[in-house]
């Protein structure tokens, strides 16, 4: 009879894995060993705590009508969480309510708990930093899918059809910005919320370190029970066959269950390789988006949100410049001011555009554009969908006196080609036609929002 409650969880045991997948089962209830019954009462011993949580929520039903079709009607159950092997402490689930009767402890190491009622997990550090967030992540053109989905999904984690979110773009663009930036307004808006940001050479290390201490099950308990997880630079998973694995039943628990996952990486998962095909596949469950390099407007108004925050005074023509030419990322912009605030505090230089060439020079390869007239004359030709013989003409209509007048002033502005070289070049006009187009220019600019849209246009194509 001492074997009896091994005996009935055997037959348990085969009525439950006819009813799930062999997966669930392996993860589920192969670690599950029963240890006593009588007075009705069916002991089972468990892992961890996580598996009373999980089995609660999922199995619950089925484990209740097995114990009655197998072991009677009225069986009562209870789990035992086995003691922490490498800490010497037991791993008590609390009661429902302080009025619930204690749980019996036996030998000091063990109890029993009530698997109906569902435990309280104790609060994590989210690992977030909250120096990245919302206010200060700009929105432009390159970014505007992925933020616009994070904002989305902060309000509604595992709710909304991007999930999981995978994030991906070279180095530098706001990847891990944008991540953090969901997380802090999750927990702002939902604190309840399991928030977890972890690097997967964090998530790496962190599961070398479970299979060295046999505490593998302890490592995928612990990630299962999170709400919103943040996975940065998940291509280094490529190579590393048993994290991946791990990694696929913590991201199938976690969607299975309405979690929301956000993946961030340095290129779209068609391109990745060194990661299991399966693993690919739920990547694109949900939004792929990509983060651009910045453009001009959007690393102008990087710049001018960071000297706005930091308080700092810098001439537009010197934001202008930095945005000019410092196009990769994100982190190179921000680099540029701080390196242009200690250069110019150390040495007790003004900031202006001789100390900006200077200091970007040191950050980036700069190379200067060399536009000719003929260039100039051919990308406003371009803009306006003139040919060039047009507005070498005698033409007074509007459309191509405009176009020949902005050609002559960008070419003054751009160019160190006298007046009469211009005139000559933009339909062999005099010095003195010139000057008066220029005038022109320069008046409407002042007083026409679009006409000065227009030629600030071409000059950024000019530039680039």
């Amino acid at each position: 009879m001492s074997n009896l409650p091994g005996q009935l969880w055997s037959r348990c045991l085969s009525v439950i894995k006819d009813n799930i997948s062999d997966a669930s089962y392996n993860t589920w209830f192969s670690p599950i060993v029963a240890l006593q019954y009588e007075n009705n009462i069916f002991v089972l011993q468990v892992p961890s705590q996580f598996f009373v949580e999980y089995i609660e929520e999922k199995y619950i039903d089925l484990l209740r009508m097995t114990l009655y079709r197998v072991v009677g009607v009225g069986t009562r159950l209870e789990y035992r969480v086995m003691i922490d092997q490498s800490s010497g402490k037991g791993t008590r689930i609390p009661s429902a309510s302080e009025s619930s009767p204690k749980p019996k402890n036996n030998a000091g190491n063990q109890v029993y708990v009530s698997p109906y009622h569902k435990p309280q997990l104790p609060d994590i550090d989210p690992q977030l930093n909250y120096s990245y967030n919302f206010n200060n992540l700009i929105e432009g053109k390159s970014n505007k899918l992925a933020r616009t989905a994070g904002i989305s999904i902060a309000n509604e984690p595992g709710k909304t059809i991007f999930n999981p979110l995978f994030v991906y773009g070279q180095s530098g663009v706001g990847k891990t910005h944008l991540a953090n930036a969901i997380g802090i307004m999750v927990k702002q808006l939902h604190p309840e919320k399991r928030v977890l940001y972890v690097s997967a050479n964090t998530f790496q290390i962190q599961y070398t370190d479970a299979i060295r201490n046999n505490t593998a099950n302890d490592f995928l308990n612990f990630y299962q029970t999170i709400d919103v997880l943040i996975v940065d630079d998940i291509q280094e998973f490529a190579g590393k066959t048993g994290t991946q694995n791990t990694f696929f039943h913590i991201f199938n628990h976690l969607h299975q269950t309405g979690k929301q996952l956000i993946l961030t990486s340095d290129r779209s998962p068609v391109v990745m390789v060194g990661l299991e095909q399966r693993l690919l596949t739920r990547f694109k469950w949900g939004l792929s988006a990509e983060i651009d390099k910045p453009d001009v407007e959007l690393r102008k108004a990087i710049l001018q949100n960071k000297i706005y925050r930091d308080g700092l005074e810098i001439p537009e023509d010197v934001v202008n410049y930095i945005a000019q030419y410092v196009v990769d990322n994100v982190r190179d912009l921000e680099g540029t001011l701080v390196s242009l605030l200690a250069h110019s505090t150390l040495v007790d230089m003004p900031i202006d555009i001789a100390l900006a060439e200077k200091v970007v020079s040191r950050i980036v390869t700069v190379t200067h554009k060399i536009n000719t007239v003929e260039i100039i004359r051919d990308v406003v030709c371009e803009y306006f969908s003139l040919s060039v013989d047009a507005i070498s003409t005698k033409s007074r209509k509007r459309e191509v006196v405009q176009a020949r007048q902005i050609a002559m002033y960008l070419s003054k502005q751009l160019t160190k080609n006298s007046l009469s070289s211009i005139g000559f070049a933009i339909g062999q006009r005099d010095h003195a036609t010139v000057l008066h187009a220029c005038k022109i220019v320069n008046d409407l600019m002042d007083i026409d929002k679009n006409f000065r849209s227009s030629v600030k246009e071409i000059e950024e194509k000019l530039k680039r």
